[in-house]
């Protein structure tokens, strides 16, 4: 399996485990000028922009480790531009990664909440 079907593969598990916890997805990869969210997902009037990072090994660190400042502000407008260009309702909103990490057998999951 090369990275970029790991990268879906991962992002598959992702949207699974949102919609097992009774997440609406409302988007997957959305990309703008600005750049890409790997998912966008509503729950109870909270509207969750989320990066996916899925590994295979530690040895570049954590998946998490990757969402780096400069990540962190690119998602950040892309998101803007999200919420200006749908006008969907809501209370708050959060950013999350979800931290993956595949042993060659099983997908070990992380869910970090408000992460930046």
């Amino acid at each position: 399996m090369d990275r970029k079907q790991l990268g879906k593969l991962g992002e598959q598990k992702a949207v699974d485990f949102f919609k097992k916890n009774r997440y609406s997805i409302l988007f997957v990869n959305y990309r703008c000028r600005f750049g890409e969210i790997d998912i966008i997902a509503k729950k109870e009037g909270t509207i969750v922009f989320v990066e996916v990072k899925t590994r295979r090994s530690d040895s570049f660190g954590m998946g998490m480790e990757a969402v780096n400042y400069p990540k962190q502000q690119k998602i950040r407008k892309t998101a803007l531009n999200f919420l200006n260009e749908n006008k969907i309702r809501f209370e708050n909103l959060r950013f999350d990664v979800i931290d993956i990490f595949f042993d060659g057998r099983s997908f070990k999951l992380n869910h970090i909440k408000n992460s930046f």
